[in-house]
């Protein structure tokens, strides 16, 4: 791997990826709609690291995305597509202005970002791209229908264009993460957190590395005969 692209890099996971992505040697450009302190934060940790302030739901934040990465790096060799945010609600409270922003974070950015990725890497007849899910993405959880069919659709799609692109020498995978450590489980009162940690058969919940580091596998050429999977890091939450 030479380029990466990783969208929603500030926090958590995506801030997990873009330092463990950086520090074995990779040029990494990520997104971030609103955390400019922590954007810049990270960029001065390391010198093949540029972040990119936009809106990765639109067409015009995806391709300054890939832009950045073209016109500084040349290339663009794996891409990660991990920005989303959670939802909480009882269906009959959900309204059209809910589904639009979930599934325009959660599912739009990955279609966009997937499409400008394909331009790429179908020419050059190389590249890796890994989704990122979620466990409820896979089984869904009450209250979180419009969370849930938002990361559903990420694993459809996800194993559509593995398809669609393997001819042209692109891998495509996906993560679902169970009930990991980082600031969107904040909301998560402790006594819920540790519900759930008990809940999960390893007894704990999982940490942002954790996740970055099968991401990683996935974009590596160690994973360079797997595509088209969804591989859960949930602790044995969801079998």
């Amino acid at each position: 791997m030479k380029t990466v692209v990783i969208t929603g890099g500030t926090r958590g996971i995506g801030r997990a990826c873009v330092e463990l992505f950086a520090k074995n040697g990779c040029n990494v450009v990520f997104g971030f709609e609103k955390s400019d302190g922590l954007a810049e934060e990270i960029c001065k940790k390391y010198n093949n690291v540029i972040s990119v302030k936009g809106d990765i739901s639109t067409i015009e934040g995806n391709r300054a995305l890939f832009d950045c990465a073209l016109n500084n790096f040349g290339t663009v060799d794996a891409v990660v597509l991990n920005a989303g945010i959670s939802h909480f609600g009882m269906l009959c409270d959900e309204g059209e202005d809910e589904y639009n922003r979930i599934f325009d974070v959660n599912f739009k950015s990955v279609f966009l970002g997937c499409k400008e990725a394909s331009k790429i890497m179908v020419n050059q007849k190389n590249g890796a791209i890994v989704t990122v899910s979620s466990m409820w993405g896979q089984v869904g959880a009450s209250c979180e229908s419009l969370y849930s069919a938002s990361k559903s659709a990420v694993i459809g799609f996800t194993k559509s264009i593995a398809k669609e692109l393997a001819p042209s020498g692109i891998r495509v995978n996906c993560v679902c993460p169970g009930v990991i450590d980082t600031e969107m489980n904040a909301v998560l009162s402790p006594e819920t957190l540790n519900e759930l940690a008990e809940e999960t058969p390893l007894g704990r919940l999982g940490t942002p590395e954790e996740v970055a580091k099968t991401i990683y596998f996935l974009a590596s050429e160690d994973a360079s005969f797997i595509t088209g999977q969804v591989l859960g890091v949930n602790g044995g939450m969801i079998i």
